[in-house]
């Protein structure tokens, strides 16, 4: 296991801040219960930028930072009450979605833009599923679910990000080669082709 450097702990802890800022950027935009906010861009520019390793550990301390009592998360929220809002489901896919954005860039020699598309869109499909999931069943267990629900509509509600987040994660996959290529020169990841 390779250590961490004093860089890393940097990275990861501007990955968490942003976090942080991409959770309140838009924080009074709210459609279903589901907040609008910049967490899905970053937490794939985590992965992308930083591996599958260190992009983890940034999300895991975002996490835990807003456990712990930091208003970090949507809406200006923190705590441990947070586990039992149906949204929580997104908060916990950000470690999963930086966990396989990296995976899928590391497993390149020199990954491509293509290697970037492919991880990008990969982990906005991971957010999107785990969240979307965690919610519907967090709405019929135990959080008080609107006249009416369906699964169906947990995934209506996600229409209103839809476009901005396929936006997004096409953007983090065409600005992370290029960020990615100045990173390997001062590390020994390898280079994109």
């Amino acid at each position: 296991m390779r250590k961490m450097k004093t860089i890393d702990l940097v990275y990861a802890g501007m990955f968490a801040a942003l976090m942080a800022v991409g959770a309140n950027i838009a924080q009074f935009l709210v459609v279903g219960g589901v907040p609008i906010t910049l967490q899905t861009f970053f937490a794939i520019l985590a992965g992308l930028l930083l591996g599958s390793r260190l992009g983890s550990i940034s999300m895991i301390v975002y996490t835990l930072v807003g456990l712990a009592g930091a208003p970090v998360f949507a809406q200006f929220t923190g705590g441990p009450g947070v586990l039992f809002k149906p949204t929580f489901g997104f908060i916990l896919s950000y470690i999963l979605v930086a966990y396989v954005a990296g995976k899928i860039v590391e497993s390149k020699s020199r990954p491509t833009v293509i290697t970037f598309i492919i991880a990008s869109f990969t982990a906005f499909i991971l957010n999107y599923v785990l969240g979307t999931n965690y919610m519907y069943y967090a709405y019929k267990f135990w959080a008080d679910a609107p006249e009416g629900f369906t699964y169906g509509m947990a995934w209506l509600w996600m229409l209103a990000p839809l476009p901005k987040d396929i936006l997004l994660s096409i953007v983090a996959a065409l600005i992370s080669p290029r960020i990615y290529a100045a990173v390997s020169k001062t590390s020994k990841r390898p280079q994109v082709a």
